[in-house]
C-alpha cells in the first residue's frame, strides 16, 4: 500500500523575546548605562570624585557618594561671584563700570584670579561679608570661608563647598537668573578660553558645553573641579569636585573630570 501522508509539522512559534526594563530614575536607558560606566571608572581614579548630574527636562538627579563632601571651591566660586554682581547691578545696590564688566568677563573666561580679587575687595564690604552672606540664595548652602594665606577673611580663594552646591548653583543660573543675565553667562562659558576647556568641556562639540573650571593646589594635595551644563537647551548638567588627596595632581585630576564628562555625552547629541 502506498504511504500514508504525512502532515507538515505545525511551526513553532517564536520564543518570545524578553529585555529587562530600565529602573523608572528618570534618566533613560542609555544615560543609565553610561552612569554605570561613570561609577566603574571613578572606582579606580586617585582621590574621591563628587558627582551630581542633573536633567533639567525630567527633574531625574544621580549624585554619589561624595556629593556632599566638603572641599575646596577653587575657581568655580568665580561663577557665583558673577551671579552676585549681575544681581546686585540690576537691583541698583551697586553699579557695575565697565572695568567690571571686562574683570567678570575675565573671571569667566579664562579664570582670571587677580579680577576676582579686585572685585572680592571692592564689594565685599568692609568686613567681606557681603559675598558669603549671599551665595546660599545661589544654592551654594554649605559654602564655608576657611581660614587660609590671606590677609583678607573672608576670601574668594580659600572657601570650601560640596558638589551638590555646584549642582544648585548651576541650576539656578539656568533657571532663576534673568534672560539677560543668564544669556551673559551662559555665552561666557561656552567660549571660554584653552585653560577652562577640559572638565564638563569632555562632552564634545555636538553636546555646545559650557563650564567653569576651578583647580588649586593645597595643603592636603590638589582639587580639580568642573561645572557647567551640555545638551540642546543645555539639558544635562554636571558637578564634579575631584579632591586627589595627594594620590595625583592637575594633569590626573583634569582627564578624570573630562573622561566622566565623555562618558556620560559622547555621541548623545
Amino acid at each position: 500500500m502506498p504511504p500514508t501522508p504525512q502532515n507538515p509539522p505545525a511551526p513553532q512559534a517564536a520564543p518570545p523575546t524578553t529585555t529587562t526594563p530600565c529602573p523608572p530614575t528618570g534618566f533613560d536607558c542609555d544615560l543609565q548605562n553610561r552612569i554605570a560606566a561613570v561609577k566603574t571608572y571613578v572606582s579606580h581614579r586617585p582621590g574621591t570624585v563628587g558627582i551630581v548630574l542633573r536633567d533639567r527636562h525630567t527633574g531625574a538627579v544621580w549624585h554619589n557618594e561624595h556629593a556632599e563632601d566638603p572641599t575646596w571651591t577653587a575657581s568655580t566660586i568665580k561663577l557665583a561671584m558673577a551671579v552676585d554682581l549681575l544681581r546686585r547691578n540690576r537691583e541698583g545696590t551697586i553699579t557695575l563700570t565697565p572695568t567690571d564688566h571686562t574683570k567678570i568677563t575675565a573671571m569667566l573666561h579664562n579664570s582670571d584670579d587677580d579680577a576676582a580679587t579686585t572685585l572680592w575687595t571692592k564689594y565685599g564690604g568692609p568686613d567681606h561679608t557681603l559675598w558669603n552672606k549671599a551665595f546660599p540664595a545661589y544654592g551654594m548652602t554649605s559654602l564655608t570661608p576657611q581660614r587660609g594665606y590671606s590677609q583678607t577673611y573672608p576670601y574668594w580663594g580659600f572657601q570650601k563647598c560640596t558638589t551638590a552646591d555646584l549642582d544648585r548653583l548651576m541650576t539656578h543660573v539656568l533657571d532663576k537668573t534673568p534672560a539677560e543675565d543668564k544669556a551673559y553667562i551662559v555665552n561666557n562659558m561656552r567660549t571660554v578660553a584653552a585653560n577652562q576647556q577640559w572638565g564638563v568641556w569632555g562632552a564634545g562639540k555636538a553636546a555646545t558645553p559650557g563650564n567653569k573650571d576651578g583647580w588649586s593646589e593645597e595643603d592636603g594635595g590638589w582639587v580639580m573641579n568642573t561645572v557647567g551644563f551640555a545638551g540642546p537647551a543645555e539639558r544635562y548638567t554636571l558637578a564634579i569636585m575631584n579632591n586627589l588627596t595627594n594620590q595625583g595632581a592637575y594633569d590626573e585630576g583634569r582627564a578624570t573630570d573630562t573622561e566622566i564628562a565623555r562618558l556620560l555625552f559622547e555621541g548623545r547629541f
